[in-house]
């Protein structure tokens, strides 16, 4: 696989992951817990967060591979 190959599948995992945390939301108020639903809502914040870092550091890899052939 090459480089190109990976980050489009990278993508698209990230596209996937985000998906699924934004279909858990509607989900949590059919729990009746304020204090599980506030640690699910911090723990998504989190993943979502992180799914963010993952994005950003193919996006500079591009960047730089671009910079690097001109």
């Amino acid at each position: 696989m090459d480089r190109s190959a990976a980050i489009t599948q990278i993508r698209a995992a990230c596209q996937q992951i985000a998906s699924g945390v934004t279909s858990i939301h509607p989900l949590l108020p059919a729990l009746a817990d304020e204090p599980t639903k506030a640690e699910i809502v911090k723990a998504l914040f989190e993943l979502t967060k992180n799914v963010e870092v993952v994005k950003k550091q193919v996006m500079r890899l591009e960047k730089r591979d671009d910079s690097t052939l001109t």
